[in-house]
């Protein structure tokens, strides 16, 4: 019972590297600058691509980081004001979010520096990552309709390039 139990464990293990490498294509496919970004793995960016999915879905990086849920909200009572964030909206993109400053905390050291920074203010981690979720959300944001732009571009001009072979007569 154990070993079959191992077994399957194992061939767990090697359909989620085939399927994160089969994502990881796709993404290089669609917004490679995605991946660039550090903190961010094929999965969290698959999600991101997934929740933002076409340009012009949301008026703004406010509405983008509403629907995350890393929008903030006033929490504040009698004397003490404060925010907490939004708990609604997408609960997919606001754990790929929390995943990307996660890591970032760890691992980008501009983020570092600005967590210890935080700290010396005597912010809480709670309130410093509230904070980086909002900035988080608001640069992939600007990235994703960035891509959208320049893929749109592209494409557009590629048509227009086609469109001018077919009226003078070149590919037939």
């Amino acid at each position: 019972m154990l070993v079959l139990t191992a077994q399957r464990v194992l061939a767990a293990h090697q359909e989620a590297k085939q399927l994160e490498a089969e994502l990881r294509q796709l993404i290089t496919a669609m917004a490679p600058a995605l991946l660039a970004q550090p903190g961010i793995g094929p999965v969290s960016a698959a999600q991101l691509l997934i929740s933002w999915s076409h340009p012009g879905r949301f008026r703004s990086e406010a509405a983008f980081a509403m629907l995350a849920g890393a929008a903030p909200v006033q929490a504040s009572s009698g004397q003490v004001v404060r925010h907490r964030l939004n708990r609604g909206g997408d609960r997919q993109l606001n754990r790929a979010l929390h995943t990307i400053v996660m890591l970032r905390q760890v691992h980008h050291e501009p983020t570092r520096a600005y967590t210890s920074r935080r700290i010396s203010q005597g912010k809480s981690q709670r309130e410093i990552r509230r904070c980086l979720k909002r900035t988080v959300a608001r640069q992939l944001y600007r990235l994703l309709e960035r891509i959208a732009t320049n893929q749109a571009g592209r494409s557009s001009s590629s048509s227009r390039a086609t469109a001018r072979s077919r009226r003078s007569g070149v590919g037939r």
